[in-house]
């Protein structure tokens, strides 16, 4: 694996790559609160198949720029970060992969810049109208989002979180995952990460942009076109595994596969599953 630093959309994102520099590009999307680490089991899995492998820091995460202001992480901005970086790679069109924020960022460049994508995975991440909806219409769904609330809070949520090194971080982490998904090796490299000046809050102003500032996505959005595949872990602590099905017929040609012994953390836990479930679509002929 190489790092380096491409500079789009005005910031500098962090990446770090991997395979022949010739081959099929995949982009790996991160969600909160990961970073790009939080793809290790892919990332060697599809370099050697033969795909160049990036997988940027997203903003305000660890390594890459953390603009001020709630204003700069508004989907529409996280989004250009990732076309401005798809034209830096110096190629057209990507294999596109997005987990959780990295879903909501994936889900809106399918939409908006379908012309760079050649296909596009989604991991329990539901589409954008059926997380609105839901939320208004499921109260179960409302407490399990209880965090997005209290992120909104200004300075509490920093200082409670960070205390103890991220202790309840980490805690939520194991309590929400299979046993053995993150390691005492592991969660060293995210307290590191989430260490980083500015970076924790930051990472909270994903959602109090989400909050604040309405993503037009979430009321009249453009068809999905991407043929697209979701994989999603039915034992998600935070979002229903109805919102993977209720996504579909916002797509033209999407597949789901769910994965019935899984968290929302379905990528570390059952990592050969994902990762031959996700080469398969890549490899199926036709659009």
């Amino acid at each position: 694996m190489k790092e380096s630093f491409y500079q789009v959309n005005g910031i500098r994102l962090h990446v770090t790559e991997s395979g022949p520099a010739g081959g099929p590009v995949v982009v790996f999307l991160h969600g909160y609160p990961e970073f790009w680490y939080g793809w290790r089991k892919q990332i060697p899995f599809f370099a050697a198949q033969g795909y160049r492998v990036v997988v940027p820091d997203q903003r305000g995460y660890n390594l890459s720029s953390k603009p001020a202001g709630t204003g700069a992480y508004r989907v529409s901005q996280l989004t250009q970060d990732i076309v401005e970086l798809i034209a830096a790679l110096g190629t057209t069109k990507v294999l596109l992969v997005g987990h959780d924020w990295g879903g909501a960022v994936a889900w809106n460049l399918a939409m908006h810049h379908p012309q760079l994508l050649r296909r596009l995975v989604i991991i329990n991440m539901p589409h954008p109208v059926v997380m609105r909806k839901t939320l208004r219409r499921r109260p179960d769904q409302l407490r399990r989002s209880w965090y997005i609330f209290f992120f909104q809070l200004p300075l509490l949520p920093e200082w409670t979180i960070s205390r103890g090194r991220f202790r309840l971080m980490r805690n939520s982490l194991r309590r929400t995952s299979l046993p053995g998904a993150f390691s005492d090796a592991d969660l060293e490299q995210y307290v590191a990460a989430w260490s980083q000046p500015g970076s924790f809050r930051a990472m909270l102003n994903w959602y109090r942009a989400a909050v604040r500032h309405r993503n037009p996505a979430m009321v009249q959005p453009p068809e999905v076109r991407t043929p697209l595949l979701m994989i999603w872990g039915t034992r998600d602590a935070f979002l229903r595994t109805e919102m993977a099905t209720q996504s579909l017929p916002y797509c033209r040609n999407a597949k789901l596969h769910l994965v019935p012994e899984a968290t929302h953390w379905v990528h570390h836990e059952k990592s050969d599953e994902v990762n031959e479930t996700i080469l398969d679509f890549f490899l199926r002929p036709g659009k």
